[in-house]
């Protein structure tokens, strides 16, 4: 078989599809998210906290003075970003949090589907036939019906 025969079908599997449109919506909520932290729970937290913005708390490894780690940027100077990376921590925390509910949830709707009691299957043709035979000749012997 030719690689490219091997890779349409491969490409073309379910599989493959379901795996692109997932990493395709992960990156969309990726987005939601960042914006979440960084636009509605990191303001307020920096107000508490004395109007600190997280994405401004550095480590100057050059030895110069800068007001903000974008000016330390600017000047090419090499800095640790601890804000920076706890914005990204509590991005993290979020996402595996909505993660944990949305799988939560999930299971419970399995639980259910699988707790709910299924109708009993009717019984085949052949069998209410025989049943019919028998309560027939237990009538005929004058047994009573089973």
């Amino acid at each position: 078989m030719k690689l490219i025969d091997e890779f349409r079908i491969f490409a073309v599997k379910g599989n493959a599809f379901d795996l692109a449109v997932g990493v395709i919506i992960g990156a969309a909520f990726g987005a939601i998210v960042t914006s979440l932290v960084n636009d509605v729970i990191m303001p307020p937290i920096g107000y508490v906290t004395g109007g600190i913005d997280f994405t401004d708390i550095f480590i100057n490894l050059s030895g110069g003075d800068y007001p903000s780690l974008a000016a330390a940027k600017e000047a090419g100077a090499a800095t640790i970003n601890v804000g920076v990376f706890l914005n990204r921590v509590i991005s993290f925390l979020i996402v595996a949090w909505v993660l944990f509910l949305l799988v939560r949830q999930m299971n419970r709707l399995k639980r259910k589907e699988e707790a709910a009691p299924t109708a009993p299957a009717a019984p085949a043709p052949e069998l209410v036939v025989l049943q019919e035979i028998r309560d027939l000749l237990a009538a005929e012997r004058g047994q009573p019906k089973p």
